[in-house]
């Protein structure tokens, strides 16, 4: 199987892989090449028969700022880099439901627009007390397609993140325990330390029965996502074009130089 494009680093712990997303200068921001790593990492690592439990988390103080701003603003001019980071996207998500086996986000800061959709679609989700999800989607004037408005609904009682949703307001660790979109707060130093523990307490398992009981509940994810995923895709590509967009994507890549 070919290498992984730049951006992720798997290491291997007897049956747990630890997958890092690595690049901590950047904040961890998603571009081009990290985007088509997470697109490809699952089968890379279903083929691997010798793992069990997969541990996701971040380099650095970051677990993942989004999306990379000079990436995402050369969408404006270029149509097919747009369509097909969507269609990629689209590739992440997929092939993380139907990843065989469990995984553990240790969430070790800010989640941020995919790095929060990439946290909440794992098995489990271990969150620092300095951790944060949001999802930004709307204030940069997109519809949040591939984001919140699909999973949260499935995940949180829908009055509760709305607001969160609609504004791009961060929401701390304590907070996505209680609506749902994070399994446990653990303190910043233990935080490794508690996912590989658990990782490792999971691998000992039988494993076919893990496997099988995550096929069944992320059976309910695949049909419940089917329809908002379609249409939440569609309304984003739309919303790219928007002068709203545009001029709102300029502002924030010329505020962040």
């Amino acid at each position: 199987m070919n290498p992984l494009p730049p951006g992720l680093t798997v290491t291997a712990d007897g049956p747990v892989r630890t997958v890092l997303i690595d690049r901590p200068d950047a904040l961890n921001a998603v571009n081009a090449d990290l985007h088509r790593a997470l697109a490809e990492v699952w089968r890379h690592l279903a083929a691997d028969t010798a793992a069990r439990v997969v541990v996701l988390t971040g380099a650095g103080r970051t677990f993942s700022a989004g999306g990379d701003l000079d990436w995402i603003t050369s969408f404006l001019d270029d149509p097919v880099a747009r369509d097909e980071s969507i269609r990629e996207g689209a590739q992440i998500i997929e092939e993380m439901l139907r990843f065989p086996l469990p995984v553990i986000a240790a969430v070790n800061g800010a989640a941020v627009g995919l790095g929060a959709s990439i946290a909440v679609l794992c098995d489990v989700v271990l969150m620092s007390e300095r951790a944060y999800l949001a999802d930004p989607h709307v204030a940069v004037g997109l519809v949040a397609g591939d984001g919140g408005a699909a999973f949260w609904p499935l995940l949180t009682p829908i009055l509760r993140t709305r607001e969160y949703l609609y504004t791009g307001d961060r929401i701390d660790a304590a907070t996505a325990v209680d609506v749902g979109l994070a399994s446990r707060v653990v303190a910043p130093d233990q935080l490794l330390t508690e996912a590989l523990a658990l990782a490792h307490r999971i691998a000992a398992q039988p494993p076919e029965a893990v496997r099988g009981t995550k096929r069944v509940v992320n059976m309910y994810l695949s049909q419940a996502l089917a329809g908002p995923m379609q249409a939440g895709f569609a309304a984003e590509i739309v919303s790219m074009q928007t002068t709203e967009h545009r001029d709102r994507l300029l502002a924030l890549r010329r505020s962040a130089r």
